[in-house]
């Protein structure tokens, strides 16, 4: 007997398995991830990504390592504008905190067990001398010493690597020609090197809660809503802004979607990656949930949201004949390629312009998106249309939902108060109530 729950979690992230096949993530993280007690789950879930077929770049930082480090050997660093002013002496221990925490992740990635998630894995990790750096030099007069940042990616070595199955590990650690060492943000380099890939996604993997709870907002934000979080004052979470500004940057270089997903919650990634709502945050450069005007390809989408509430005698039948015919009449609201929400508008234009109504018709939202207001979206939208077309008046026939239109400014009307065209398709055995809106 099928365990019916795992099927389908299975079955709903089939679409997305599909989707991200041979895509190419960046996935950046900092060394405190390493601290957790749930880092090895997270390096396993990462591993399953590459065996589902994406092409994984991993960015790991080190700075609680590199911390630990400067205070054993008693190494005194100043921080400038949130830069670590690197001498001679930091330097070494950036190295032992960076190499220390680089070959953690390559053994937790190497191993292959039978009975844990590694299983049966074969990954090959790779890097190398892959970016170039160069130093950040002075600043308000302060030399920043081997404190740097990124040159160039190269971008072939990374595309051959990836081109062959491997996972490419990049370290916060950069090389200049003249043969120098130099410590670079792990962020900087996250940005860096999904623009030179053209990587479909990047992923930063934080600490704490997730945005939405530090700085009460969606979960899904548009460049143009993250920008505005970013540089809001005064500062509500400079650490959660300062990963904001990071996804901005991204998002400005044609990375079309970063996620801020916390690395602490158990499975997170998985979920925000193969879910349609996710468990992160996610900042992308035109917005998640789109409304818009039905194409021929959402009629299925359409008929699974109707079908239930015709069989409940919520919305009398369309067929799918039927809407093929109406479909330039309606409006739907597209999540991930699921339609979320439906509805319909039909004028009756008069030769008189004050009598001339529009019939808002076919109100459906999903199940799993009620009382997100999809609904009413919609409904704003029908009435610039309608507007538009120089209607005056919507109305509406409902058997279920009466309450909802008196609630949106819906008065009760009679059925003489239909356009006449209207009226002679109205149904006394449906028995509907009637609502006006003027506009």
């Amino acid at each position: 007997m099928s365990d019916q729950p795992f099927v389908k979690l299975l079955r709903d992230a089939a679409p997305y398995v599909h989707a991200h096949h041979g895509r190419s993530f960046v996935v950046a993280f900092g060394g405190e991830a390493a601290l957790s007690p749930h880092f090895a789950d997270l390096l396993y879930d990462i591993a399953l990504l590459r065996s589902l077929g994406v092409r994984l770049v991993l960015v790991h930082g080190a700075r609680p390592q590199i911390e630990s480090r400067l205070e054993k050997a008693d190494v005194d660093t100043q921080i400038s504008h949130g830069l670590r002013v690197t001498d001679s002496a930091a330097l070494a221990c950036v190295k032992e905190g960076v190499g220390s925490l680089r070959l953690d992740i390559e053994a937790l990635l190497s191993s292959g067990l039978a009975g844990t998630p590694m299983g049966g894995a074969r990954l090959d990790v790779a890097g190398g001398n892959l970016v170039t750096a160069k130093p950040v030099g002075v600043r308000n007069g302060i030399d920043h010493q081997y404190t740097g940042e990124v040159r160039s990616i190269d971008v072939e070595a990374v595309e051959d690597l990836l081109s062959r199955g491997s996972v490419v590990l990049l370290s916060p650690i950069g090389y200049s020609k003249s043969g120098e060492t130099f410590n670079l943000r792990a962020e900087d380099v996250a940005v860096a090197v999904a623009e030179a890939i053209n990587a479909d996604k990047l992923l930063f993997l934080h600490d704490g809660d997730s945005l939405q709870q530090r700085l009460d907002c969606n979960a899904q934000l548009t460049l143009d809503e993250a920008s505005r979080l970013a540089s809001q004052t005064p500062v509500v979470d400079a650490p959660a802004q300062e990963l904001l500004r990071y996804a901005v940057q991204a998002c400005s270089r044609n990375i079309p979607r970063v996620h801020l997903v916390n690395h602490g919650e158990d499975g997170a990634l998985l979920q925000e990656l193969y879910s349609r709502d996710g468990a992160g945050t996610l900042v992308s450069r035109k917005a998640f949930d789109q409304l818009r005007q039905a194409q021929v390809d959402d009629i299925v989408g359409i008929q699974n949201l109707i079908e239930p509430l015709q069989a409940d005698g919520a919305l009398i039948e369309r067929g799918h004949e039927r809407l093929e015919l109406e479909l330039p009449n309606f409006l739907v609201m597209e999540r991930d390629g699921l339609i979320t929400a439906c509805c319909a508008l039909f004028p009756y234009n008069s030769t008189d312009d004050e009598t001339a109504m529009g019939e808002l018709a076919c109100v459906a939202v999903h199940p799993d998106y009620r009382k997100q207001g999809r609904a009413e979206q919609l409904l704003d939208q029908v009435e610039r249309q309608a507007r538009g077309m120089g209607l005056r008046k919507l109305f509406a026939l409902t058997t279920h939902t009466a309450h909802w239109f008196v609630e949106h400014h819906f008065n009760p009307a009679e059925v003489n108060d239909l356009p006449e065209r209207r009226r002679a398709h109205y149904s006394q055995q449906r028995n509907a109530k009637i609502f006006i809106k003027p506009l």
